[in-house]
């Protein structure tokens, strides 16, 4: 969800927000490093649940950020903010359903600045959603079971206690 949140925010400030706008650079980095840090921490996911919860937080961070500016331009703009009610934001919630989606599963949405910001909004909660679930399952998972480093000091210590033992 998060690259597809990326490839329509660049879509969406190249289409209605002006080349050189220092908002147009803070959405497409918020939206940048929304994705780029899920990927990281997966990739850091192996070797430490502390980095991995640290990354995946800062994610949730930067698209939390993106939304109040989605959030922000519609209001600026006097355009409307659907509901989690209308119609249009169920359909598009809908569409996290279709196999295979990307970026072009929503472009239907991008004819219109009011749609096409309300649309990243509802895949911007979607995300959101689906971050804050995965930050409670690794921090129960490292409440749990602790980090690397724990796990490999626990493990050490008990090697050094067995081979102590065979020694004697």
């Amino acid at each position: 969800m998060s690259e597809i949140v990326y490839d329509l925010t660049v879509v969406f400030t190249k289409k209605y927000i002006p080349f050189g706008s220092r908002t147009r650079d803070q959405m497409d980095q918020a939206a940048r490093s929304g994705k780029q840090n899920i990927a990281e921490a997966s990739v850091d996911s192996g070797t430490s649940k502390k980095i991995e919860l640290k990354l995946v937080g800062i994610a949730r961070g930067s698209l939390e950020e993106l939304l109040q500016d989605y959030e922000d331009f519609l209001r600026q703009k006097q355009l409307t903010l659907w509901t989690s009610e209308d119609f249009r934001v169920k359909t598009i919630r809908s569409l996290c359903y279709v196999p295979n989606k990307s970026y072009k599963t929503y472009s239907t949405y991008l004819t219109s600045t009011e749609s096409a910001c309300n649309c990243l909004i509802c895949l911007i909660h979607q995300t959101n959603f689906l971050l804050d679930k995965q930050l409670k399952s690794l921090e129960m998972e490292f409440l749990e079971k602790g980090g690397f480093t724990e796990r490999l000091y626990v493990a050490r210590t008990a090697y050094k206690s067995s081979a102590t033992n065979r020694s004697k």
